[in-house]
């Protein structure tokens, strides 16, 4: 059966996650800072329309932020992690081919009837979204992912459209695309995006009308399915999709249910393993995973899924550090006597590795780090993924790290739990 996507995306997630315990935060300027209250990682409308840039060292801000009352807090990738696997579950309560994109973002895969209305069962599926976890987020839906993503900006920016938009047999679709600019296409890059406009291409309605022979030369295979999807055809699975700046998700469906913790324990190592190596050809580090498991939603014995969330002292792209703490997760979610069906690492909270900040007390150097990582990445490149693989258990480590601003852990710390008077 043909089917449509709908992108659904949390608006301003880690906003929303601080605004959800402190509601008379809502309608006020809020920011959230990165690791070690570097820079601004997030930002509320109202925060974006003082000016206020993404990615803004925090100390060059600090006066405006102040003369404003802008609220501003530490990154709580503990609670982001939570809310966003609470979203997660409750679109996979209503579809069952749900898609996680990153922290804030999945693809629905909804099939496509002469007599559903798609916009009504849009609303009320943000509305039991909003309802159950207390998270806004904009729905785009189209024919291809790449137009569900553009649908989806729509959806956010435009308020008339109240977070939903449609674009399947849309008169405005050639609209859209041509105010729509060429590197806000999914998967155009800055550099694509300069051979694009030296070549006049300058709208995703231009690429969408682009010569298939000279974008295939010039922006590769990748370049040309993005091409086809804009023409409405879906050729780009999430494998083959462009990686989220925001996370990166590796996760598979095992082949047969595993039930013993040693199994577990090797997928979870092979996941955090190829999440890393993303990492470092990204030129990125990560200031958080979360590793989730989960048994079949229609399994015939008891179904259970956990997930955990653990953040680093500072960004890393190690694979022992990333290995270690995913098995330091697993170690604490896994149950016995479970039939599981699936497992996945989430690294979040992801940025440049010049801003990363190094720790006084450290035992590990960044230059100690990088020679053995560049090493592995050779080996593994030139004789194939996995020929180096690490075996190992995950021991105690410190995650601590400066969140002079931080929020309360309300979902995942029981000391820390909201108190209702």
């Amino acid at each position: 059966m043909k089917k449509v996507f709908a992108l659904v995306d949390c608006n301003n997630f880690y906003v929303s996650c601080e605004r959800l315990f402190r509601p008379e935060l809502n309608g006020k300027p809020v920011v959230v800072l990165s690791n070690n209250d570097g820079c601004i990682v997030a930002r509320s409308n109202e925060a974006k329309a003082l000016g206020i840039p993404m990615g803004a060292p925090f100390f060059k801000f600090r006066g405006l932020l102040a003369r404003h009352n802008v609220h501003v807090f530490s990154s709580n990738y503990a609670l982001y992690g939570d809310l966003s696997s609470r979203v997660m579950k409750v679109l996979q309560q209503m579809e069952a081919d749900v898609a996680v994109y990153s922290i804030d973002e999945a693809f629905v895969s909804l099939p496509v009837t002469q007599i559903w209305n798609r916009g009504k069962y849009a609303a009320e599926l943000r509305e039991k979204v909003r309802k159950h976890v207390g998270i806004p987020v904009s729905i785009g839906i189209a024919t291809t992912r790449t137009l569900a993503k553009i649908a989806n900006r729509v959806a956010k920016k435009e308020a008339r459209y109240q977070g939903i938009f449609d674009l399947v047999d849309n008169r405005q679709t050639e609209e859209i695309l041509a105010r729509t600019a060429v590197n806000d296409v999914w998967g155009i890059g800055s550099r694509s995006t300069e051979k694009l406009q030296r070549h006049g291409i300058h709208t995703a309605l231009d690429l969408k009308r682009a010569d298939e022979t000279w974008v295939r030369k010039h922006l590769t295979v990748v370049g040309a399915r993005t091409v086809m999807e804009l023409n409405e055809t879906p050729c780009i699975s999430l494998e083959k999709a462009p990686p989220c700046s925001k996370s990166i998700i590796t996760s598979r469906t095992f082949g047969q249910p595993i039930t013993d913790i040693g199994n577990l324990r090797e997928a979870v190592i092979s996941y955090a393993s190829i999440a890393a190596e993303k990492l470092r050809k990204q030129g990125a580090e990560a200031n958080t995973l979360n590793l989730f498991i989960t048994t079949g939603l229609f399994d015939e014995q008891s179904s259970y899924s956990n997930n955990q969330t653990v953040t680093f002292p500072r960004p890393t792209s190690s694979t022992s550090v990333l290995v270690t703490a995913a098995l330091q997760c697993l170690k604490s979610i896994y149950r016995p006597d479970y039939r599981y069906r699936k497992a996945g690492v989430m690294l979040a909270g992801i940025v440049s590795q010049g801003y990363r900040q190094q720790e006084l007390f450290s035992r590990t150097t960044v230059k100690e780090e990088k020679p053995l990582m560049a090493a592995l990445d050779r080996i593994n490149n030139k004789w194939g993924r996995h020929i180096i693989q690490y075996g190992m258990t995950a021991g105690d480590r410190p995650w601590s790290m400066q969140q002079s601003r931080k929020s309360p852990a309300y979902t995942t710390n029981w000391q820390e739990l909201p108190v209702v008077k």
